[in-house]
């Protein structure tokens, strides 16, 4: 809850509470199966009940407006007294005859790690000695940790299962561990190293995978295609250095960098000027290569988008929730925009997150208030008493925004009441430039009064 002192700077005044209300975070099963879809012939399978598979599934056709095949275990009351190990046997069996995967990605969930199930000597004998199927288990319970915290285990268990030091020189390109972002984020970041003519390998890659085209014939495969090849996850380990483009997905970059001497980056999401300009050099200092015109041309744009605005923008409220990775470096663009960032929530505490805030309102003046391990309940008592002229966040934001009479302009995930925010980048200089006229936009559209700016 917050208290208001005219007389003194706002603080919050946490009120105790038992209950959570409206929290902006999923479950760990969540973020690993995001993870294994961008592997190429990846199946995720939960080892856990039915509702396990169907909410991640139900929030990814949401989202991204596809289907997903997701295979799950199904659990039930007796596997709490004998154990999973019959029904992850026949679940891989299945998987493996219907589908023919080049990988199968387990999640453990909350009943399958209660139980003690050792899932990796389960799948060990549930395949043949000839077969060339991988299976990559992570522990993922859900009465720990958030969907991004999933993402993270997945993705380091792919990189220690798979990666391996080949005998020859360094492959010449650089790993990009992408965290929890959209196709259209992917596309640009890709985008922006094939002007640089930088080799990269994504781990991983759901650009292809979660937004599939309809080629000639109407013909969907099973599998989509696209998906980072698990040979190129073999690969990783002889990269010139990995960049984690979500700090909070970053443990396989230190595993990389631990096990096989690969330089790991893990520094700000590239949204807006400094954080993109970041990336950029980043990138030239691992690979050598040369910042192009194009690149240099392509942040002009965005600083000429930004004086275009910057009538319009300047001394705006704006209150931002999400992952923490995005929030931060949202909220750095926002005051890079002239704008003023009233509230930064994040419900996953990642410990970079307060001190990229902090560093935020010590260079720009600003007052940011800082929101982590909370809720939206939370979130909208600090935006009321705060005040927003515009707020940032995703699907979950909706109420918060039509109660307090305020535009809600949608990133991250999930965003299920619009259509094609996946397909966007709000990433690299032409994906902030994106954002911003997003931003404008939407205050454009609400109660604009030209003669009334900052009212």
């Amino acid at each position: 809850m917050a208290l208001i002192n005219k007389s003194l700077p706002v603080k919050t005044v946490r009120k105790p509470r038992s209950v959570t209300i409206n929290p902006p975070k999923m479950c760990q099963p969540m973020g690993a199966i995001l993870a294994y879809m961008g592997v190429h012939r990846c199946v995720p399978l939960v080892h856990g009940s039915q509702g396990c598979s169907t909410y991640p599934r139900y929030n990814i056709a949401r989202h991204f407006r596809e289907s997903a095949e997701v295979a799950v275990s199904s659990l039930a009351e007796d596997a709490a007294v004998y154990g999973g190990a019959k029904n992850l046997t026949e679940a891989i069996k299945n998987v493996k005859s219907r589908l023919n995967p080049a990988l199968i990605g387990i999640c453990t969930t909350c009943m399958s790690e209660t139980i003690g199930d050792d899932v990796r000597l389960i799948s060990k004998k549930a395949m043949a000695p000839d077969d060339t199927m991988r299976i990559i288990p992570a522990s993922t319970p859900s009465y720990v940790g958030t969907h991004l915290t999933g993402y993270d285990n997945a993705m380091r268990a792919l990189v220690e299962t798979l990666a391996a030091k080949g005998k020859g020189e360094p492959n010449n390109k650089i790993n990009i561990i992408t965290g929890i972002i959209n196709p259209g984020d992917i596309r640009e970041i890709k985008n922006m190293l094939r002007i640089m003519n930088v080799n990269n390998i994504f781990l991983s890659d759901i650009s292809e995978t979660l937004d599939t085209p309809i080629m000639p014939g109407g013909h969907k495969p099973l599998l989509p295609d696209g998906g980072t090849e698990p040979s190129d996850i073999i690969d990783s380990a002889n990269s010139l250095g990995t960049i984690a483009i979500c700090r909070t997905a970053g443990s396989a970059a230190t595993y990389l960098q631990n096990k096989f001497k690969v330089p790991a980056v893990l520094a700000e999401a590239p949204i807006g000027v400094a954080n993109t300009d970041r990336f950029v050099q980043n990138i030239s200092m691992l690979s050598g290569a040369f910042i192009p015109d194009e690149i240099k041309k392509d942040r002009g744009r965005l600083i000429d988008s930004m004086v275009d605005v910057h009538h319009y923008m300047y001394g705006r409220k704006v209150a931002i929730f999400g992952d923490p990775d995005l929030v931060s470096a949202i909220v750095r663009f926002c005051a890079e925009a002239g704008m003023n960032p009233t509230v930064a929530m994040t419900a996953t505490k990642h410990k970079d997150f307060a001190p990229d805030i902090k560093a935020v309102n010590s260079e720009y003046k600003t007052d940011t208030q800082i929101l982590e391990g909370t809720d939206l309940y939370e979130f909208h008592e600090v935006v009321k008493a705060q005040g927003a002229e515009l707020i940032l966040g995703n699907s979950k934001g909706k109420d918060v925004a039509d109660d307090e009479g305020v535009p809600l302009v949608r990133f991250g995930f999930p965003v299920y009441d619009r259509v094609g925010v996946y397909r966007y980048s709000i990433m690299g200089y032409n994906g902030s430039i994106y954002l911003l006229d997003q931003m404008t936009n939407a205050i454009l559209g609400h109660k604009y009064d030209p003669n009334k700016l900052h009212q």
